[in-house]
């Protein structure tokens, strides 16, 4: 992909693009998506109770049907295609754009929750550009369409460099560990678990027991999460796991 011109066509795409019929539908549909990094353990710390809480009341405010609530577990340098839960909100959001009786909003916390990578989160709000979804970003305080339908002039121009940001901060943290985790090792640190402390094959297939039953039913790894009380990505590397036994 040529990234160089890709603000440049946003603008034009987004300052040319109209949408069929859209200040006619009379009724908003709302899906969350809310992310956090963590995951297994430190769940108990960092959750998307917060997140959710804050735009149901949002969507309340605004009069929105809450039809779908997508919550994700996984770092946000993830790219899209390795982050299920947001594929499946953004399809989800797909599904009720075409059928064209209602207009579709996704409502997120903020930018960053779409990840943080510039490129791919302009790829994402483009996606939703494409199809008429609307985006509302709660800590941003802005939405991607107008009552019309169509995006702001501005719109592409603060998405492209509040993401930019949240790459750049990315990166700085990113080099910040990798520079403190060469100095550790020169130091005489040792990296990694304690010797023994992995878990063997045959464990893992005894603790996530259920997973593996779920998966081999065909259930998606949301449902599965949801049904079994694993998060999603712990029910990734079981999946993985399986593919290869």
């Amino acid at each position: 992909m040529d990234k160089q011109p890709i603000l440049v066509d946003l603008i034009e795409y987004f300052e040319y693009n109209h949408f069929f019929e859209y200040n006619t539908m009379n009724k908003t549909l709302a899906i969350i998506y809310a992310r956090v990094s963590s995951s297994g353990s430190l769940e108990y710390r960092q959750n998307t109770e917060r997140q959710v809480k804050d735009l149901k009341e949002y969507a309340s405010y605004k009069g929105y049907e809450l039809v779908d609530v997508y919550n994700e577990h996984i770092s946000g340098s993830k790219k899209n295609n390795e982050r299920p839960v947001l594929v499946e909100a953004i399809n989800k959001c797909k599904e009720f754009s075409e059928v064209g009786e209602s207009k579709v909003i996704l409502l997120c916390s903020e930018l960053s929750r779409l990840g943080r990578n510039a490129f791919e989160v302009l790829e994402t709000i483009k996606t939703l550009v494409d199809y008429g979804i609307n985006l509302y970003l709660q800590k941003e305080q802005m939405t991607l369409l107008d009552d019309q339908g169509k995006p702001s002039l501005f719109a592409p121009i603060m998405l492209a460099t509040l993401s930019t940001c949240a790459q750049l901060e990315r990166e700085n943290i990113t080099f910040r560990l990798n520079s403190g985790r060469k100095r550790f090792i020169e130091n005489g640190g040792r990296l990694g678990r304690p010797k023994g402390s992995v878990k063997t094959t045959e464990k893992k297939m005894e603790e996530y027991k259920e997973v593996i039953t779920l998966l081999k039913k065909n259930y998606t790894i949301r449902d599965v999460s949801k049904l079994s009380g694993k998060s999603i990505s712990s029910v990734q590397r079981v999946k993985k796991l399986v593919s290869v036994i």
